[in-house]
């Protein structure tokens, strides 16, 4: 069992910054993938990234390529979402995951955190 819980959401305008940040319960964080998806009013959760167990290889959806950075820190039982360039499309709920797949498929993710907001003014 894993329990996760995402901070760092708020009002930003665009172009500005966020770093999202998931904390993770429990001893088995490294064992997992981790990623991040967002969900709009009135659209469906959307994959951003993934990282996976040890950090070495990520993955981005093509609208956030560049602009977002995902990392881990497995000591601090930890994965982070750095948002740069921020644009008001960017704006959704974030939610961090974990699967035991390296995947960008919702349905493979077998832990949720509640989420965070992120809105970003024009």
């Amino acid at each position: 069992q894993v329990q996760l819980v995402e901070s760092g959401g708020g009002l930003v305008q665009a172009g500005g910054s966020l770093r999202l940040s998931c904390a993770a319960s429990g001893r088995t964080f490294s064992s997992y993938s981790m990623g991040w998806f967002r969900q709009a009013p009135g659209k469906e959760r959307e994959f951003v990234g993934c990282i996976s167990r040890s950090g070495d290889s990520t993955t981005y959806v093509n609208s956030v390529k560049g602009r977002f950075t995902i990392s881990r820190d497995n000591a601090k039982n930890t994965v982070y979402l750095q948002m740069n360039s921020l644009k008001p499309e960017d704006t959704a709920v974030y939610y961090c995951a974990a699967s035991n797949l390296y995947t960008n498929n919702y349905g493979d993710y077998d832990y949720w955190g509640q989420g965070t907001q992120v809105t970003v003014s024009s």
